[in-house]
């Protein structure tokens, strides 16, 4: 386990390096209009992602939400917002944000012991909201450009920033790889299936947007990319795109 665990470490020691070293030093450039020289592919990933969700996710999501209630959602948001908080602590401190670590430190010890492994959130109720944060806003605050507009399966709309931030960010979750199998197993459960709560609790902002729009693709692109600007501080602008699988009760 140790041996496996240094491996992915040393990996992601690697990524960041690599994020550093073509970032550079100074603030990442301010994005302006819309960068998407893989439209195509990109546009046919959009319709491969909107039958998934219209067979698989939106059905799925309305039989999750028939059959458990409402706290019992938030439950399970808890405890998938618990597992992501060492990533969460990690990327403020590779940001120097000491003051953002340490509340999300505080957040994450009071909500493991007290919150029951954070089933419960205490932490928010006595004043210690989370400070969200990600390797992608982390590659910004290095210096890194937002890079091509670009649609993943399953996951949807991103950019190349934050395509690599993801990857980094699941070598930066300690939890991952420190659990047993059969308890980190469960933890990702928990996470997705969060997902697909938030998938009926946005339901109808979703659908109006992948399926009520004359061009939910490019909808979609500008909604989000939007969004990510708005949370790094980049646009003024207040519209916020609504992601099908962010939590939303994540603080």
């Amino acid at each position: 386990m140790g041996g496996r665990v240094q491996r992915r470490y040393r990996l992601a020691a690697l990524a960041a390096g690599a994020g550093v070293l073509l970032a550079g030093c100074g603030p990442a450039p301010v994005p302006t209009g819309i960068n998407d020289p893989n439209e195509q592919q990109n546009r046919a990933m959009h319709e491969v992602n909107k039958a998934v969700d219209y067979n698989v996710v939106r059905p799925v999501s309305k039989v999750y939400a028939a059959i458990v209630p409402g706290d019992g959602q938030l439950l399970i948001s808890n405890v998938g917002g618990n597992v992501d908080m060492p990533a969460t602590i990690a990327n403020g401190l590779l940001q120097a944000d000491i003051g953002g670590a340490a509340q999300n430190t505080m957040r994450f010890l009071i909500n493991t012991t007290v919150g029951l492994g954070g089933l419960f959130d205490p932490a928010t109720a006595i004043g210690v909201p989370a400070v969200p944060t990600d390797f992608g806003e982390t590659l910004h605050k290095w210096g890194a450009g937002e890079g091509a507009y670009v649609e993943l399966p399953l996951i949807g709309p991103t950019t190349e920033r934050d395509m690599a931030g993801m990857a980094v960010d699941v070598f930066l979750n300690p939890l991952r790889f420190v659990l047993p199998p059969l308890e980190a197993n469960w933890a990702t459960g928990f996470q997705v299936t969060a997902g697909v709560g938030a998938r009926s609790r946005y339901s109808e902002t979703i659908d109006s947007v992948l399926y009520e729009s004359a061009d939910s693709y490019a909808q979609t692109r500008l909604l989000y990319l939007e969004n990510r600007r708005f949370e790094l501080g980049q646009t003024s602008s207040g519209d916020q795109f609504v992601d099908p699988y962010e939590d939303p009760y994540a603080q």
